[in-house]
């Protein structure tokens, strides 16, 4: 059973207790007025955010209200509205926002107002939702945990002395916590999956190339990073990919979205399939207690007709895991050397982002190649998998939530990590393949820290994967959040 919150956290009312999709139905049949909605949204941020942090650069209360006036008279005249319409958001403060403060969790941006949105928060303000500020994120986004030199920690939305983990670690916690009804992320190592795992909500990594990276990125180099939705069910992720997804002409990479995710959540999934690979054969350390809580909540897929099989793929892990570092230090690095480069500037950088720069600048040509075709070669094994299989399920993390103090675990299990990332290595594996992933709650442990684990769909498969999702949340004894 879910434990409850150690913060003194008091419960959420009505309104912010509802989901997205029944608060935007509220709103469109005017049950709701925006103005109410979103009220009720901003008195939880007020009385709960001071307690863990996780949403920063807030914007004015009256202007922000002024907005859901407008908002308001528009639906009395009988005008039209998106499927976001009404909807408070903050937008994860690695992306842009026109007239908002984006920070990159960063000093060197610490002032720093964009002229331009990224291309899915263009969207999600066209589909008429309110955004009413940021989320916290690690500098750069580098790191499971959240914490920056411009806003501090945030805190899990379980236990204040734990990490909420990262990047999306706000989006997790405000989520979690009732302070918005949806929320955005990212996805690069786990950063969608490993916070939402953290703090018992689903939070899913699209396929490559579903939700249109831009404008200011590397376009045809970055390709492991996503944009993609946190929820707290599947039915509200669906709400807002259907927003975020779809070809994007400035976006050469991107690709046209199937159909309306949240459409086909009502054609139920068919069962099928379910590759366990859990330790990859102990290649992987884990935490005691994550097996045991992913096989107990992978025994629920039964009652959904999905039958599971323990699977280890016969493949060098350890040159994988070697291959996803090198494409990282290739694209994150390389876009860090600037502010590298600079003296001043290098000094505003953490460790970490130091280290993917100088470890960027030592690669030859030759080593990016050959990272290349060993995650084309991953590729080909996913696809011989899925011949089989509909499914393949890992824990989402290898350690519970952490001292929130801690940087990054330096052993897992008794084995030392040798970088700030090695102890997420259970996340690489979906992006390096560029498959669809959902990481959905198991539970708690004996001392009530969250988990969770992924179902990795094939490539472009992002519907059946959210079907499955659906389809497993029916059957879980407690509902997403903490609050």
């Amino acid at each position: 059973m879910r434990p409850e919150t150690k913060h003194v956290v008091p419960p959420a009312g009505d309104i912010c207790c509802l989901s997205a999709v029944e608060l935007a139905e509220k709103i469109r049949q005017r049950h709701l007025s925006v103005r109410e909605v979103v009220g009720a949204f901003l008195d939880r941020i007020e009385t709960v955010n001071p307690l863990v942090n996780a949403i920063v650069s807030l914007r004015e209360r009256d202007v922000i209200l002024a907005e859901t006036d407008r908002a308001d008279a528009h639906l009395a005249r009988g005008g039209a509205s998106g499927s976001l319409f009404g909807l408070p958001i903050a937008i994860k403060d690695l992306a842009q926002t026109t007239g908002l403060r984006t920070t990159f969790g960063s000093p060197i941006f610490a002032d720093f107002i964009p002229q331009e949105d990224d291309f899915f928060v263009e969207r999600i303000r066209k589909a008429g939702a309110i955004i009413i500020g940021k989320t916290n994120v690690p500098e750069f986004g580098l790191g499971s945990n959240t914490y920056n030199p411009v806003f501090g920690p945030t805190l899990n939305a379980f236990d204040p002395a734990l990490t909420a983990g990262g990047s999306s670690g706000g989006a997790a916690v405000a989520l979690a916590l009732d302070m918005v009804p949806v929320a955005d992320g990212s996805d690069f190592g786990g950063s969608l999956r490993n916070p939402a795992a953290y703090n018992n909500v689903f939070g899913f990594r699209p396929s490559q190339g579903l939700v249109p990276a831009g404008p200011d990125i590397d376009i045809f180099h970055a390709q492991m990073g996503v944009e993609g939705p946190m929820g707290r069910n599947v039915a509200d992720i669906a709400l807002l990919l259907d927003e975020q997804a779809g070809y994007h002409p400035r976006a050469p990479l991107s690709h046209d979205k199937p159909s309306s995710f949240l459409e086909g959540l009502r054609t139920n999934a068919a069962g099928g399939r379910i590759a366990w690979l859990g330790d990859l054969g102990r290649h992987l350390p884990m935490e005691p207690g994550i097996l045991e809580l992913c096989e107990t909540a992978l025994a629920r897929f039964a009652d959904a007709s999905f039958h599971s099989e323990a699977l280890v793929p016969d493949i060098d892990f350890e040159a994988l895991w070697q291959a996803f570092v090198t494409l990282r230090q290739a694209s994150s690095g390389c876009a860090l050397k600037a502010h590298y480069d600079d003296p001043e500037k290098r000094k505003l950088l953490k460790p970490e982002a130091v280290w993917e720069v100088e470890q960027a600048m030592r690669l030859t040509a030759p080593q990016i190649h050959a990272a290349t075709v060993r995650r084309s070669s991953w590729h080909r094994t996913l696809l011989s998998l899925f011949e089989r299989f509909d499914l393949i399920v890992l824990p989402t993390a290898q350690v519970f939530p952490f001292d929130v103090a801690t940087h990054w675990p330096s052993e897992v299990a008794g084995r030392p990590m040798d970088s700030y990332h090695r102890w997420m290595q259970v996340s690489a594996f979906a992006t390096l393949g560029g498959c669809p992933a959902l990481s959905v709650p198991v539970g708690f442990d004996d001392r009530g820290r969250p988990m969770g684990m992924q179902l990795i769909g094939r490539p472009r498969g992002d519907l059946a994967v959210l079907q499955a999702g659906a389809a497993y949340e029916a059957t879980l004894p407690w509902a997403a959040g903490a609050s």
